[in-house]
């Protein structure tokens, strides 16, 4: 099989005598036989740990998840700097979970839940952190701010455990730059590898968002009931 390898600054293609086997079997092939300059990351080899996120034709897709095919094209996921060849660098995307206060605060709930309530957000506790949702997404391409997908997701992971105290403080945190700029595109849940749609997180974070008072800032602003002269609600930074 032939396949093309995007390095940035050329090209390269090369023959892989193998047929039915994985792209991440290809790059190991192509690393140890024919070319040990090309790069690429890799770990668990189980479609666990997301660090062989890569492009196939334009899609996102794990190295050591995805069958090859003859003609493939790769390339290193977008929105991200390029490292070397096919490695990214994903800190920047990883820094969005501490903007979105992704993780369970310190006076939860010590509780027992029920197997109901667990299985809110299980799906969402799935997450591998792969980044191939900000490499699909449009927003994130041209707002380097916007705190994306997985950090929503995983938002939306502990907003909906029945054991967080900090709600409030969470839902806060992803109002600028957060769910508001999302377009609901769709484009992050097809390239999930874990089956994740960051779109239905983001737009139940909204809905709670409305809950506790807060409204998309193109609408007017959040809300403040304080009312006006005329007992009419004014609309502008969310008092509490």
């Amino acid at each position: 099989m032939n396949i093309k390898i995007d390095r940035g600054s050329q090209i390269s293609e090369y023959e892989v005598p193998f047929e039915n086997i994985t792209l991440l079997e290809a790059l190991n092939y192509i690393k140890t036989k024919l070319d040990a300059t090309l790069t690429y990351s890799a770990g668990c080899r189980s479609g666990v740990c997301g660090s062989c996120a890569v492009r196939v034709n334009g899609t996102e897709q794990l190295s050591c998840s995805y069958k090859l095919d003859d003609g493939d094209s790769i390339s290193a996921l977008k929105n991200a700097p390029i490292i070397r060849d096919l490695v990214v660098d994903r800190e920047k995307m990883l820094s969005f979970n501490v903007v979105a206060k992704a993780w369970s605060s310190d006076n939860s709930k010590n509780i027992s839940i029920s197997e109901e309530k667990a299985e809110v957000n299980e799906i969402q506790s799935d997450c591998i952190l792969c980044g191939s949702c900000y490499s699909a997404c449009p927003v994130y391409a041209v707002n380097e701010d916007f705190i994306g997908p997985f950090a929503l997701t995983r938002s939306w992971r502990y907003v909906s455990d029945a054991r967080e105290e900090d709600v409030q403080q969470k839902i806060e945190s992803i109002q600028t730059n957060g769910i508001w700029d999302c377009t609901l595109c769709n484009e992050c849940v097809p390239v999930c590898p874990q089956g994740i749609a960051p779109k239905q997180d983001i737009s139940m974070l909204r809905s709670r968002s409305g809950i506790l008072g807060f409204m998309d800032p193109n609408f007017g602003g959040g809300m403040d009931f304080g009312g006006g002269f005329d007992g009419t609600p004014n609309f502008g930074t969310p008092s509490f």
